[in-house]
């Protein structure tokens, strides 16, 4: 698919991008590579492709869940300025 300099100007006008004209025809040639390289990629048969996450066979290490702070919510609630049955409460702003 091939851009046109005016094609590339609206998508900078809907993106809110400001560019600079003299810019323009090296953006319009390198969107219009992305584009082509896109349709070829759907012209690929993936048929017997497996999906994945990553494309290298790597494991996530994960740390043991250990509690590793004291709850101190009762101390907490305590020094609010107003709390009522384990909620803070706050002044309203959306009336």
């Amino acid at each position: 698919m091939s851009l046109t300099a005016n094609d590339v100007t609206q998508i900078a006008h809907l993106a809110r991008l400001g560019i600079d004209k003299q810019d323009i025809d090296s953006y319009t040639k390198d969107l219009s590579g992305i584009l082509d390289l896109m349709t070829q990629m759907s012209e690929l048969n993936t048929d017997n492709v497996d999906p994945m996450a990553h494309p290298m066979d790597q494991v996530q290490r994960l740390r043991v869940d250990t509690i590793s702070e004291q709850n101190n919510r009762e101390k907490f609630m305590s020094i609010a300025p107003q709390a009522e049955a384990g909620l803070y409460l706050v002044p309203k702003v959306i009336e």
